[in-house]
């Protein structure tokens, strides 16, 4: 999707734990969330 935006070299990193110790840590385990950061640029 960040391709087809016009964005270039992006970097996706490793998942990481968004609800580590929140009241809502459980159902985000259940449903496998997680927090990825984004990283490019716009070509042109």
């Amino acid at each position: 999707m960040l391709n087809e935006a016009g964005f270039v070299d992006v970097r996706i990193s490793e998942p990481w734990d968004t609800f580590r110790d929140a009241a809502g840590e459980k159902n985000a385990r259940k449903f496998e969330v997680y927090g990825y950061a984004f990283v490019a640029r716009k070509s042109g």
